[in-house]
């Protein structure tokens, strides 16, 4: 665990740091509050925080207080409060400014440990829940709330200057894929389409059945034209082993480029709009905002294309046959 310890005495530092560096532990020692709370606002990779209840200049429970404020879903923190005060009020106290644990000092090796195995439990717990909770099940991307807060954050101020596209991609007539070849083929269509997006950028979300979006940071509208444009082919290339023979499937996609100030839902919109073009001009194609993109003719491109369908093909999707979906 990457570890930050906080506490007033140099010798304590060194004891608990020696005990912590021993069981294979990064630690980053601080005998001051304020500084080590600088240090955890800008280091997100932090595990846990362990401080001491004496301190100069802000007391270890409003470390506490303050530390917990930093920890959010995408960054678990466990905090656990040392104090040479081990009685049931220290310990009320202790939890209610936002530890999870409470140690006595001087620090035992062994109580440490155990407390510190007893956090990463709980770490694993927390980094499998969001997990869960982020990533759609079958395709393995991130499900349509993960997609729009990542993608609200993308379009916030602090980024706003920064080019930013939009790809809504559709894979045509999956209605009839299921029809005529089960809901097995159409998941594992699904997850060869996903693994394909998922190629392009790492903003990446299934929007619902066979719709997925896709959000390029700094490209121009050409340039995410042309990820779009090798996405289509690349799908257009996969091949599905059935009863009936091999099947072949294409998609439509449809870009867009925020524009200064746009929000999330305009962009996307805007793409979405893009991509009913190509569904209405004949599909397995890329609508721009402005114009569409025409099939490729390039060999290098095709040829780079022909290799990365073979390599996608050998691989398993390991999710296959889990979802059920209603397609179009």
């Amino acid at each position: 665990m990457r570890i930050v310890l906080v506490d007033a005495s140099r010798v304590a530092l060194k004891i608990v740091t020696g005990l912590l560096e021993a069981r294979g532990h990064n630690v980053h020692s601080f005998r001051d509050g304020p500084e080590a709370l600088k240090y955890l606002a800008s280091y997100s990779t932090v595990d846990a925080l362990m401080a001491s209840a004496e301190l100069p200049s802000m007391t270890g429970l409003e470390l506490c207080w303050e530390a917990r404020l930093l920890s959010t879903p995408r960054r678990p923190l466990y905090i656990i409060l040392m104090s040479s005060n081990y009685d049931r009020h220290k310990l009320t106290e202790a939890l209610d400014s936002g530890a999870d644990d409470f140690i006595g000092k001087p620090v035992m090796a062994e109580e440490l440990y155990a407390r510190l195995r007893a956090a990463e439990r709980l770490a694993a717990t927390q980094h499998e829940l969001f997990r869960l909770a982020t990533t759609d099940p079958l395709s393995g991307v991130m499900n349509r709330r993960a997609f729009f807060e990542k993608g609200e954050s993308i379009c916030a101020p602090a980024h706003s200057v920064q080019p930013l596209c939009a790809i809504m991609l559709d894979i045509d007539h999956f209605k009839r894929v299921n029809d005529e070849n089960g809901h097995g083929k159409g998941d594992e269509v699904i997850c060869a389409v996903a693994k394909i997006a998922s190629e392009a950028s790492e903003t990446v979300g299934r929007l619902g059945g066979e719709e997925f979006a896709i959000l390029l940071e700094g490209s121009s509208l050409a340039d995410a034209a042309r990820s779009a444009e090798l996405a289509r082919v690349a799908i257009a290339g996969l091949r599905f082993e059935t009863s009936a023979g091999p099947l072949k499937v294409t998609c439509s996609l449809g870009v867009s480029e925020r524009k200064p100030g746009e929000s999330l839902d305009l962009l996307l919109k805007r793409a979405d709009a893009a991509l009913y073009t190509a569904k209405q001009n004949g599909r397995n194609r890329v609508v721009t905002e402005a114009t569409e993109v025409s099939s490729m003719t390039n060999e290098t491109w095709s040829s780079v294309i022909r290799s990365n369908t073979r390599s996608l093909k050998s691989e398993l999707c390991p999710h296959v046959g889990r979802g059920r979906d209603t397609a179009r």
